[in-house]
């Protein structure tokens, strides 16, 4: 069992997203920033931007702790704080609900395979709801039952959703793996 709390805390989420340091890390921000800022972000740019969402309210995500360690990550926010995937033509809204945004899981190694990514959607969803969210959204991957890539499932994948109670609404544009990703919804109301 997993401790889940927001992200507030830097540090933290740099120990999950980038723990290596590396200069071309994604810091979870391809679809938080418009595809020119993301582009034009590098390096200690990129940790600066984690560092100053980590320091807003909502907090960028949640992340799952193991003790004082922490073992995984769930970026999760309004939908309309998200500069790119508000102008997505492949993911584009539903309706005009504001609803919040599963957008990446990351998950440490010595922890992957123990429920972590249930966890972290589990807690993205009670964050979100506690933040007063009417409705949390997910664009994940059917794998149609096969293998696929770790950087195509960062962005979890169906059979995840749905065991959390989210329905497929329809599919999209997007693709990973070659496969379809779903805009599936949980409704809080």
């Amino acid at each position: 069992m997993f401790l889940i709390r927001p992200a507030a805390h830097f540090d933290d989420v740099a120990a999950v997203l980038n723990p290596s340091g590396n200069e071309r890390a994604c810091w979870c921000l391809a679809y938080r920033v418009t595809s020119a800022e993301y582009s034009a972000l590098r390096g200690e740019d990129r940790a600066e931007r984690v560092r100053g969402l980590c320091a807003d309210q909502p907090a960028p995500g949640v992340l799952a702790y193991d003790g004082d360690t922490p073992a995984g990550w769930c970026g999760v926010s309004p939908r309309s704080s998200m500069e790119r995937l508000k102008r997505s033509r492949t993911m584009p809204p539903l309706d005009d609900l504001p609803v919040w945004s599963v957008v990446c899981f990351v998950v440490r190694a010595p922890y992957r395979r123990q429920g972590v990514l249930a966890e972290l959607l589990a807690g993205a969803v009670d964050y979100a709801r506690s933040c007063g969210a009417p409705a949390v959204e997910g664009y994940p991957v059917d794998t149609e039952g096969a293998r696929i890539s770790s950087s195509a499932a960062h962005v979890g994948t169906t059979t995840l959703f749905e065991a959390a109670g989210f329905e497929r609404i329809r599919p999209t544009e997007a693709r990973a793996d070659r496969r379809v990703r779903w805009l599936m919804r949980l409704d809080l109301r």
